[in-house]
């Protein structure tokens, strides 16, 4: 009996801990969501953002261009390979205006992003979302433009991910998910490096910056809705 009542309330802490997170992503939601951009951020990169209608996520413009068919919001894609793909996305969509959020990457370089455009007042980053990161996600849904899921290795098998997709199909709200698998994802687009640019000298005088890597070229291929997406190059 003793023991039964120590694990019941054990299970009653761990409800509690659970409950107590996602108030805290729903209060860090409504904070993002009242935030606004200040102006001119992010405009460096603004003729590069591809506007689209309200059903429609922004992208990087060459993205869009070689994709067969726009990716539209309410939607699930799997991205693998570089992560330069996953910041360019959330750069667009920032800059363009929408909220969004990373979540189980701890290592995401918020300095890519920001060179690529983003707009960081509109982006949260939570790194440890705990053991159930999906259900983070469906959360955070419901109050976001963009939700960059890390799995972690981990697949989303299909009855828990119809319940998701619903969700986010409802809200408007597009789920790009990394590092695992997502049963039925229509969109799957695997990124590569193939190439840099490096800061040059100024003549004979080193430059400020001379040597870094001042871009990164990539090559994106995959499926879209069901459609090859031909091998395409970005930089």
């Amino acid at each position: 009996m003793t023991a039964a009542f120590a694990s019941g309330q054990r299970r009653a802490l761990r409800l509690e801990g659970r409950a107590e997170q996602l108030e805290s992503l729903r209060r860090q939601m409504a904070s993002l969501a009242g935030r606004t951009a200040v102006p001119g951020a992010a405009a460096a990169r603004a003729d590069d953002v591809l506007p689209g209608p309200g059903s429609v996520l922004p992208l990087p413009r060459w993205l869009a261009d070689a994709l067969p068919a726009p990716l539209p919001r309410g939607s699930v894609a799997v991205l693998t390979g570089a992560r330069s793909l996953v910041l360019s996305v959330v750069a667009a969509v920032t800059a363009a205006g929408g909220n969004a959020v990373i979540v189980g990457q701890q290592d995401i370089g918020l300095l890519a992003a920001a060179e690529m455009g983003a707009d960081l007042s509109r982006l949260a980053v939570i790194p440890d979302p705990g053991t159930d990161p999906v259900e983070v996600a469906a959360v955070l849904v419901d109050g976001m433009d963009l939700v960059v899921l890390g799995l972690g290795g981990r697949k989303v098998p299909q009855t828990r991910a119809r319940a998701v997709v619903a969700r986010a199909r409802s809200r408007g709200c597009t789920l790009l998910v990394t590092d695992g698998d997502w049963h039925g994802a229509p969109t799957r687009l695997e990124a590569r490096v193939c190439g840099y640019e490096i800061t040059p000298a100024r003549r004979d005088t080193p430059a400020p910056g001379f040597g870094r890597i001042s871009r990164v070229r990539l090559e994106v291929g995959g499926l879209c809705a069901g459609r090859t997406v031909p091998r395409a190059r970005a930089g």
